[in-house]
């Protein structure tokens, strides 16, 4: 497979340096892009929820006890089932842990991949039809199968 990009010492040291630019890199692959953008149609929160940790952190306890907490969520839940999700978010790449000093913390914020993936969708995050549930909950659940 040919690639773009110099592999010997001597041409890399000649490559002019402007050659490839950065912002023209794709973030992520277009497999893990199609995996996160199915897990988030079938997730229960709502494009709020993402816009609320692109710009700051939250955990699932905080986001519980949100009086407000129907923008984020589409159905009731409790801080272990909002937990689950987060971590099923991590696990595709849409979300991260925060960190403070003292290290990781119960806060999540969104990564760049899932900045990514929610400009793509202009309004609302379009809902998972069932078969597409059921596909993304076997992914999740029984990965083996």
């Amino acid at each position: 497979m040919e690639s773009d990009f110099p592999s010997s010492p001597e041409l890399i040291s000649s490559a002019p340096i402007n050659s490839a630019p950065i912002s023209s890199a794709p973030i992520s692959d277009a497999r893990s892009l199609s995996r996160a953008a199915s897990g988030l149609r079938c997730l229960p929160f709502s494009r709020a929820f993402y816009t609320l940790v692109q710009g700051e952190a939250i955990s699932s306890e905080a986001l519980c006890q949100r009086p407000d907490w129907r923008r984020f969520c589409f159905v009731s839940m409790g801080p272990d089932r909002v937990e689950e999700h987060f971590l099923w978010l991590i696990k595709l790449g849409v979300l991260r842990r925060e960190v403070d000093g003292q290290g990781l913390t119960e806060r999540v914020r969104l990564t760049p991949m899932g900045r990514e993936l929610v400009a793509g969708w202009p309004g609302e995050i379009p809902r998972a039809g069932l078969a597409e549930r059921i596909h993304q909950n076997l992914r999740r659940h029984r990965p083996r199968l």
